[in-house]
């Protein structure tokens, strides 16, 4: 009996310290959202670009997601998304969908789709493009191919993207997740049979696998783009 009464207070101890812990960071995010707050008004005050001012609010919003208030959250990051992408910096509106996405509101999912199409498209950090393809992992079924295809754009961009360190910490991250991928999907557990899989998913060949993720980000978008595509496009050095 006294063993259970010290697992019992130790598990009082515990929720205790994860409270407390809950709390403190709470504590700090108010914080850092009330410091954010007052150096976006000195912006405004000094008739700060807009770009600028956007890069601050992105922040803002960020700041409230961490605090669970995704509704204020939303407006602000799809303000200043539209405002990222009229300056063309598309980093930074692959960010913002990024926060848009982890607001949780309906509109999370077309906010997710077309992050992905500026972080594919574009020349962003391939940290950030990952980032936004485990969204897709972690909402797809286990049986669906949509994850695999997530996995392998990860992998193929973090090596033809990244360089030194994040690069070998990319492709390990990214060659660990397609494995626990490959794993939930049809129960591949060797080297063998993961080629085998790769080969069957037609996973190996860029000009097919990439096809397949613009079908994923067309189900995920339904047609809500908030930007021409093409114009974008045109735009970019490469597009010309």
């Amino acid at each position: 009996m006294k063993h259970l009464d010290l697992f019992a207070e130790h598990l009082i101890d515990t929720a205790a310290e994860s409270v407390i812990g809950h709390g403190a960071e709470q504590t700090a995010l108010q914080a850092h959202l009330q410091a954010l707050t007052e150096r976006l008004a000195e912006l405004e005050q000094s008739n700060a670009p807009c770009d600028v001012l956007a890069d601050a609010q992105l922040q803002m919003a960020r700041a409230l997601v961490g605090l669970g208030r995704g509704d204020e959250a939303w407006s602000l990051a799809r303000t200043v998304f539209d405002t990222f992408i009229e300056h063309d910096q598309f980093e930074l509106a692959a960010d913002a969908c990024d926060i848009l996405f982890q607001c949780n509101r309906p509109e999370s999912l077309t906010a997710l789709g077309q992050g992905i199409w500026l972080a594919v498209t574009c020349p962003i950090d391939p940290e950030l493009t990952t980032e936004l393809l485990t969204h897709v992992i972690e909402e797809t079924p286990d049986d669906a191919d949509g994850a695999a295809v997530a996995a392998t754009t990860a992998l193929f961009l973090a090596d033809v993207r990244a360089a030194g360190h994040q690069r070998e910490d990319l492709m390990f991250f990214a060659t660990q997740m397609l494995g626990t991928v490959a794993r939930r999907h049809s129960g591949v557990d060797s080297p063998e049979q993961l080629d085998q899989w790769m080969e069957r998913l037609e996973l190996k060949e860029p000009e097919k696998f990439l096809v397949r993720l613009r079908n994923v980000v067309d189900v995920l978008v339904q047609d809500d783009w908030w930007f021409d595509r093409q114009a974008l496009q045109d735009r970019l050095p490469f597009g010309r």
